[in-house]
């Protein structure tokens, strides 16, 4: 069976890696319905946001059954699993790695005991402070290190720890709030035990996540686009620093932590869905409105202008609008071609980009171009993406970006390149140009940006632009992908971790 490998759009190259997503996370508490199927139907929604790993947990009132595999929502059910997941209460997740590696043992929901009984927790965003949580964990069972549940059985996630601090007595909803305020980071959860559905959100709503009603109950979701699939309507957002509780005696919520909003403005660029809607405004008219703004920013006498299919597009509609130059499929995308599971021949990697794009040479062919992408890491694609063009007979290539450049890595779920692999840190835009081979190369302006996503610059995370983190990060041997194996593999610097700087950027 062919897996998925969880890139997307910017992964055009043999073993070239652009900005990976976070992850997706859905859930239901709905009496009467077949709350597996919603579950699957609202990952599938969710797909774009994590294709390595897919999980289902379902409660029936008295048991709860986890159903997760390695792949995509696709592959890892059919009418069989989803047979098995009986139930009112559901929760899924399809994951793209942040914390821990892309193994089966990492997949969510993750499953742990409770005094009194099980809690299931699927997660979508990061935390910053993984160390600080396991030496928690490790004080409440008297220093014994001992592993206990996921993680015993090897899974080194973030959401596992986050699982195995919630096995305290008492209630579950008490036990969350009591938890929140030690979580740093980016944090939206759904969690269940075997009667009751919860929700959460970090003080900074750094990842999206929404409410839903369906006629017998309700639906969390990490983006509208879910709730569409499924048939619920739009309630609200949930609030940064809510608690949400829902149960046969209906939904209750509780503000745990103040908010203080921060939310990921590459949502809007890349990350959600177009069809999605964020903070009450549409992601697809965001990336065309940049688009616009690139084409005040960035005039060019050009030909045609095309996108680098398909996170390109949206803005691609706007430059054309705007600029009044004709917009054009310039290039076609292979939907199919994921990362290639089995591995090219020399001869065929040298094809590159023609795996997953090819142009259309008569569209193209003495046209001058205007080529639109959403953001450029390490210049790879976009400088295969020239030299293709040129090679089928483009008389000019205009290279237009709808972000800044990106000089910082994101700690907060999504996987960027290290800082020292980022094109823009090393080069200015003209350089950037010369070496992707361009004629020309604007990127939108920072204000233009958030201007297009009409939100409050003040609550908006840009770290990945500007280097401003709103969560105060550790030391950077406490950060990454692979903290908890370093850490469990003794590796240099797996002690306790210093403190946060008082500056919140991330050390050069």
């Amino acid at each position: 069976m062919a897996r998925g490998d969880g890139r997307l759009t910017h992964d055009l190259l043999p073993g070239e890696k652009g900005p990976q997503d976070s992850c997706g996370v859905f859930g239901v508490f709905a009496p009467g319905e077949d709350v597996a199927k919603l579950t699957y139907y609202g990952l599938y929604a969710l797909q774009h946001r994590g294709q390595e790993s897919a999980g289902i947990a379902t409660s029936d009132g008295e048991q709860i059954l986890v159903y997760k595999d390695m792949g995509l929502v696709s592959q890892v059910f059919d009418e069989t699993s989803l047979s098995t997941l009986q139930g009112h209460i559901a929760i899924g997740h399809a994951r793209y790695s942040t914390t821990g590696g892309s193994i089966w043992s990492n997949a969510q929901p993750t499953l742990g005991p409770r005094p009194e009984g099980t809690v299931a927790l699927a997660h979508n965003g990061n935390l910053v402070n993984t160390r600080e949580l396991v030496d928690m964990l490790e004080a409440r069972r008297g220093g014994a290190r001992a592993p206990k549940g996921e993680i015993a059985r090897g899974n080194t996630t973030d959401t596992a720890l986050v699982t195995a601090l919630l096995d305290v007595e008492g209630d579950l909803a008490r036990a969350i709030a009591d938890l929140m305020p030690h979580l740093r980071g980016a944090y939206c959860f759904t969690i269940m035990d075997e009667t009751t559905l919860y929700a959460a959100r970090d003080p900074q709503g750094i990842r999206p996540l929404v409410l839903g009603r369906l006629d017998r109950g309700w639906v969390v979701a990490s983006e509208t686009a879910a709730l569409d699939i499924c048939g619920a309507s739009f309630v609200r957002e949930v609030a940064p620093g809510e608690l949400i509780v829902i149960d046969e005696q209906g939904l209750r919520s509780s503000q745990v932590l103040e908010p203080r909003p921060k939310g990921c403005v590459f949502e809007y660029v890349y990350l959600a869905r177009p069809d999605t809607r964020i903070a009450g405004r549409s992601v697809n008219a965001s990336r065309v409105e940049m688009g616009r703004q690139l084409a005040r920013e960035h005039p060019v006498e050009a030909d045609l202008v095309i996108p680098t299919p398909e996170s390109g597009t949206p803005a691609a509609i706007g430059y054309a609008q705007e600029s009044g130059i004709p917009y054009g499929q310039g290039m076609v995308k292979n939907a199919y071609v994921g990362r290639t599971f089995i591995q090219p021949s020399q001869t065929i990697r040298q094809l590159g980009i023609r795996l997953k794009l090819n142009p259309l040479k008569e569209i193209i062919a003495g046209k001058r171009l205007v080529v639109i992408d959403d953001s450029i890491v390490r210049g790879n694609t976009q400088r295969a993406v020239v030299r293709m063009l040129r090679e089928a007979g483009a008389a000019e290539v205009h290279v237009r970006i709808s972000s800044p450049p990106v000089r910082w890595p994101c700690y907060y779920g999504i996987d960027f390149a290290s800082r020292a692999e980022l094109i823009a840190n090393g080069l200015d835009t003209d350089e950037i140009a010369r070496s992707i081979g361009a004629d020309s190369l604007g990127y939108i302006s920072f204000d233009g940006m958030v201007e297009s996503t009409e939100q409050p610059a003040g609550e908006l995370c840009s770290a990945c632009f500007t280097g401003q983190y709103p969560v105060p990060l550790p030391d950077p041997r406490a950060l990454g992908k692979s903290v908890l194996e370093q850490k469990k593999a003794g590796a240099p610097g797996a002690g306790p971790h210093p403190a946060s700087p008082e500056k919140n950027e991330v050390p050069a």
